[in-house]
């Protein structure tokens, strides 16, 4: 379970790092010099560590979920850890429906017209991002 836990961690601090680090140091400064570049520079180093860092947190996530509540149980909302485990899938699908959105329909015609709706879409991961990390730490501790 503990090396599990470590490895939900260490995907949670890529993940929601480089979310921060890229909604509070690059965005800002793509949109006042209007230049997607250096959004799709970032993203294109990022993807290489944060896609399977996303990906091993959905894992260990479920893995860790089967060990808290078993899947039979999963569709009741009987405690308070039913209920986050209800909250960090819907984040979860709101993030991979924003990759999906931004994928098809702004990475593919991102120009200095749309960075605005990129830049939206970067900041609304981040927040969904910030919220998996402190409903995970709920999950765990129960503090909210």
């Amino acid at each position: 379970m503990k090396w599990l836990v470590l490895l939900h961690v260490l995907g949670a601090t890529v993940w929601v790092g480089g979310h921060l680090i890229l909604s509070i140091g690059f965005v800002p400064r793509a949109l006042q010099l209007k230049d997607v570049n250096i959004i799709t520079t970032f993203e294109k180093g990022f993807e290489r560590i944060g896609i399977p860092a996303l990906l091993a947190q959905i894992v260990t996530g479920l893995w860790m979920a089967t060990l808290y509540i078993p899947p039979s149980q999963w569709f009741s909302l009987a405690s308070v850890h039913h209920q986050y485990l209800w909250i960090k899938i819907g984040l979860v699908t709101g993030t991979l429906l924003l990759a999906i959105h931004a994928r098809f329909f702004i990475i593919p015609r991102l120009s200095a017209q749309n960075l605005p709706a990129m830049a939206f879409h970067i900041v609304l991961v981040t927040v969904l991002a910030v919220g998996l990390l402190l409903t995970g730490l709920s999950f765990r501790y129960i503090y909210f």
